[in-house]
């Protein structure tokens, strides 16, 4: 007989953890190759871990809404036959645990205790830059020590070389580790401005408990994990970033009548329906491109310019909550290969089959808020992306048209674009433009080209 260790397989390069949903399979269960062994989720989606073997299910090394990290054996599969287990090992119930196992468990939560208390320099609140941070990590300095770092930079912030020197005393010997201590008492100047800093603390007051009224005819449901998540994601981004909106109407007649002349002939040639997305999509990506001041991400006081333009479409799942999977590098595809993304991330979400790195990486998010109705909307910004473009319903509306010959009503098809923007790092200029090249590429778009 032999033992195989199932373990958390990567799933994409910033997922580095996640957190076990449901086991499908139960100790002393017979499981085939490629099988689902159990659910995991992440911060994004959710997803099944299959089995590479086929065998029995003989230990589970960790119990529902456990956090494991990619790498770690979460299972033991007994492969070759031989006879069933007697006495089988489960970490929920209450049994003798081998040693093996219990040492990887002292040593799992060690680390996670490491992690979250010695080096979580997010929850001090001092800022350091990204590299202080990354040095720090490697080097295992503790927050605790870092906040007693006298640093040299402006408003005594530790600089690269104020980490590295302390780096080098600890080794040599010169400094050591310091004990949490009370600190004295200190005059400090009230800072001049923390906009951010204050924002949090009325969001603080705001998240207090509030009595709610209710009688017997209501219903009291708890959120999913998921809407937990939204709910977190939204609220800490409106407390992040200034968000200001633009607002543009644009003429779409010449792209309504092109997809309705084209539609049946490309979904006979490519397999794919044509949606009004990915045409929406693909003006986006050039406007990006124009307007790279738009293709950033803020963190601390840094503003990160993306090389890559990868975009997020906002999508439903299967229980009804929103989504955004990732079209990567969307500026490279033509109009087939974005129809192809578009419709691809989009029927994976509904059936709920979006892997982990579908999820991650985006830059600029797009969600169509037309689907709904809605002649436009006030999206949130996706963190720690920078804006965000909600798309309207398209709409049959009189309109006045311009010809040599003079002006006359017509019967024209318009949306909305609504255009959400981080006024920390994008001004109003720089927002308005960017959605007016939006507006410009689809209504300029050529009623005889070629899908």
């Amino acid at each position: 007989m032999a033992r195989f260790e199932l373990k958390l397989p990567k799933m994409g390069e910033s997922v580095a953890e996640a957190t076990i949903t449901n086991w499908l399979k139960e100790v002393g269960d017979k499981i085939e190759a490629d099988e689902a062994v159990l659910e995991i989720a992440t911060d994004k989606v959710d997803s099944e871990v299959p089995s590479e073997v086929s065998g029995i299910l003989v230990e589970q090394l960790f119990g529902k809404d456990d956090l494991v990290q990619v790498g770690q054996t979460i299972a033991i599969i007994e492969t070759e036959g031989g006879d069933e287990p007697s006495a089988v090992t489960n970490k929920v119930e209450e049994v003798v645990v081998p040693a093996e196992a219990a040492e990887i468990e002292k040593t799992i939560e060690a680390v996670k205790e490491t992690v979250t208390t010695s080096q979580d320099y997010s929850s001090s609140d001092k800022f350091y830059s990204p590299l202080v941070k990354n040095i720090a990590k490697e080097e295992g300095v503790t927050l605790n020590e870092l906040e007693n770092i006298a640093g040299s930079g402006k408003d005594g912030r530790v600089t690269k070389e104020d980490i590295l020197k302390y780096v080098e005393d600890r080794k040599s010997g010169a400094v050591q580790a310091p004990k949490t201590v009370e600190a004295a008492p200190q005059i400090v100047e009230a800072p001049k401005a923390e906009p951010v800093k204050a924002v949090e603390q009325v969001a603080q007051k705001s998240q207090q408990a509030v009595p709610v009224s209710v009688n017997g005819a209501d219903e009291i449901v708890e959120m999913d994990r998921m809407r937990k998540l939204i709910s977190g994601y939204m609220t800490a981004s409106v407390q992040t970033s200034a968000h200001v909106q633009s607002f543009i109407e644009v003429d779409v007649t010449n792209i309504v009548k092109w997809r309705d002349k084209v539609k049946t002939a490309f979904e006979k040639r490519e397999g794919e329906k044509l949606t009004f997305t990915p045409i929406m999509m693909e003006a986006v990506a050039k406007a990006l491109k124009d307007f790279p001041g738009m293709n950033i991400s803020v963190d601390g006081d840094y503003i990160v310019k993306k090389k890559n333009i990868n975009l997020g479409m906002a999508a439903a799942l299967p229980n009804g909550n929103l989504i955004v999977p990732v079209i990567k590098n969307a500026d490279q595809l033509n109009l087939v290969g974005m129809a192809k993304a578009v419709n691809d991330l989009g029927n994976r979400a509904k059936a709920g089959k979006l892997k982990p790195d579908d999820t991650q990486g985006g830059t600029y998010t797009v969600t169509n808020v037309g689907t709904f109705g809605s002649v436009f909307g006030t999206p949130i910004i996706n963190q720690p992306q920078v804006g965000i473009l909600a798309l309207g319903a398209i709409r049959k509306v009189p309109a006045v048209i311009e010809t040599p010959e003079g002006d006359f009503i017509g019967i024209r098809q318009k949306m909305f674009l609504s255009h959400s923007y981080d006024h920390r790092v994008v001004d109003g200029a720089l927002g308005g433009s960017f959605v007016k090249r939006v507006a410009e590429y689809l209504e300029a778009f050529d009623v005889d080209r070629d899908f």
